[in-house]
């Protein structure tokens, strides 16, 4: 059986692109960067904190595997994480706004033969977005639980001028490595 340490319905849609119907654990980790630690390690270390959390739920039984996910945009050295209001959530556009920035997408399964884990790391690069553009995406209320307040799946794909890298890991879950993850013995 696999259990996904997350709350994040598009995680459990992205897991059905694969074929995966993960049971839903409900995990409540502290998701605060250390002074110090590195954007990727900060991202890394949440997801696995979600998946060890996850794990303790349910490792009494036999054959289970327990995903656990973080996604988080990066500015230089700033994690950008969810937006508190919607000051925040246009703050964050602001600073995006026709600038290139980092997402990073770690992956971790927990099963009885251990941890192993993944890393997804995108490159966005917004167009420049007017004052407008972002109080309209504010207003649409789409900003709100998302890293860096933005959906790419969403109306922000519009400011998109170029991704390289994982399209499903900037949504929340890099498809590609969960799958051979998923897939590893």
């Amino acid at each position: 059986m696999l259990y996904l340490a997350s709350q994040s319905p598009r995680r459990r849609e992205l897991l059905g692109q694969i074929g995966e119907a993960p049971r839903v654990l409900d995990v409540d980790v502290e998701e605060i960067r250390r002074p110090g630690e590195a954007p990727e390690a900060y991202v890394a270390r949440v997801a696995l904190d979600k998946a060890r959390a996850g794990y303790a739920l349910v490792s009494a039984e036999a054959g289970v595997r327990v995903i656990g996910a973080d996604t988080e945009v990066i500015l230089g050295d700033e994690v950008f994480g969810k937006p508190r209001d919607a000051a925040d959530a246009a703050s964050m556009l602001h600073r995006l706004s026709g600038r290139e920035h980092q997402v990073v997408s770690a992956v971790w399964l927990i099963d009885e033969k251990g941890e192993r884990d993944a890393l997804s790391v995108s490159i966005v690069r917004f167009a420049p977005l007017d004052a407008a553009q972002i109080d309209d995406y504010v207003a649409s209320g789409e900003c709100f639980g998302k890293a860096g307040a933005y959906a790419i799946q969403g109306r922000a794909a519009a400011f998109i001028e170029h991704l390289s890298g994982s399209y499903s890991g900037v949504m929340g879950l890099p498809l590609h490595e969960t799958s051979r993850l998923l897939r590893s013995q």
